[in-house]
């Protein structure tokens, strides 16, 4: 039988469905299971005290994991060029959910913000999507635009969806996920290939509103004092990050041991949520926390990688969206518990209680996993170091298969 040619007539590999990423997988899979023993650990307290029963949250969670785990296979076996087909369906989607939730008996209000849409049987938070429909819309065009995107009026499209999606989170109010949006969509213009200039043009007059919304809203005033000094009103806007702050500091380098939080009853408010890295480093010491950040190393790194390794700019640009809001994501959140920047609530990816956020961070990794089953076979050895003429035969395979551009 004749042998297929490996390469098309325009020189570009053939796509071919491979092997799932188990690594990947295996360690997004750890984070969650451990995920779940941590919001019981972090959360049962509260849960009995407050619903009866010490598996509440453990349930939200479970329930979460599992259709989270069915989204990742069901994604995993999709062609995720799906997703470029159905760009402006996820985004008008996203941007609809995000309006839902101001509608009266629809949008539900705690702590004096509307964020999350009623259900019949659970609730989701419209800004968990909206996240991921903007990196898919974004990838799609600005991998579809590669000339023009180095001119200002070519990120203009970009700029104005995620100043729509912003506007609409911040209306909630929910500053921790208007910044994290803000700097997406930065990233995203960035490895897209806009100019620094045009990016500055943008990056100002966000930092210049976001000084603006400090300074009109006296609680967000309140909580950056309380960063500088959260001993001035250690019962009030200081009380979370002090909590915090015992939580860590009694964990030492080795821990308390598991269940055994003292935080966790009643001192640290949003212990399964929010400050759950808190509860493992009371739990599990300095070294659990740096297991857990390793893990999401990995994964941020295990992204990075895929997107190398993909066969178009749209999928480059898709999996190193998805790296980077895991990346922020989990920036602002350690840097919020270890008092590094004002407080603000964002969950910690994986492992905060959450269905919406789980389920959407666990699709993501199953769009990951798409991607690298549809990459070319070859593009492992684009990892490889080596020098000469091997070396350049690596480049012109990446330049041929699209990845690098001149």
């Amino acid at each position: 039988m004749k042998k297929r040619n490996a390469f098309n007539i325009s020189g570009t590999p053939r796509l071919t469905v491979g092997k799932s990423d188990v690594m990947l997988i295996t360690v997004t899979a750890a984070l969650i299971f451990f995920g779940v023993l941590m919001v019981y650990s972090a959360g049962s307290y509260t849960a009995e005290r407050i619903y009866g029963t010490r598996f509440y949250y453990v349930y939200k969670q479970l329930t979460g994991a599992a259709l989270g785990f069915a989204a990742m296979f069901l994604f995993s076996r999709i062609d995720y060029h799906v997703l470029h087909k159905l760009r402006y369906v996820i985004l008008a989607l996203s941007v609809i959910l995000l309006a839902i939730v101001f509608l009266p008996g629809v949008g539900i209000t705690n702590y004096g913000a509307r964020r999350w849409i009623n259900l019949p049987f659970f609730t989701i938070q419209a800004s968990e999507i909206s996240k991921f429909g903007f990196i898919v819309f974004a990838a799609a065009y600005i991998g579809s635009r590669e000339d023009k995107i180095t001119t200002f009026r070519g990120i203009l499209p970009v700029v104005l969806v995620g100043g729509i999606i912003c506007l609409l989170i911040i209306l909630e109010p929910n500053m921790s996920v208007t910044i994290c949006m803000a700097l997406l969509m930065i990233v995203m213009l960035f490895l897209g290939g806009a100019k620094i200039k045009h990016l500055l043009m943008i990056i100002l007059p966000l930092i210049a509103a976001a000084v603006v919304l400090i300074l009109v809203e006296p609680y967000r005033f309140a909580r950056l004092m309380a960063f500088i000094d959260p001993w001035q009103s250690p019962l009030e806007e200081g009380y979370q990050l002090i909590q915090s702050y015992y939580g860590l500091g009694a964990g030492g380098f080795f821990g308390v041991g598991l269940f055994n939080s003292r935080q966790k009853y009643l001192f640290l408010p949003f212990a399964e949520s929010d400050f759950i890295f808190s509860v493992i480093g009371e739990e599990f010491g300095l070294l659990g926390c740096m297991v857990v950040l390793c893990a999401y190393l990995f994964i941020i790194r295990r992204a990075l990688k895929i997107s190398l390794g993909a066969p178009d700019r749209f999928g480059a640009l898709l999996c190193s969206g998805i790296a980077a809001i895991i990346a922020i994501q989990v920036m602002v959140n350690v840097a919020v518990v270890t008092g590094s920047i004002p407080p603000t609530g964002l969950p910690l990816p994986f492992i905060s209680s959450g269905s919406s956020g789980l389920i959407v961070f666990m699709s993501s990794i199953g769009v990951l996993n798409s991607v690298k089953r549809r990459s070319h076979k070859s593009s492992d050895f684009m990892f490889v170091k080596g020098k000469g003429h091997n070396s350049r035969k690596r480049l012109l395979f990446r330049k041929r298969s699209g990845i690098i551009t001149m």
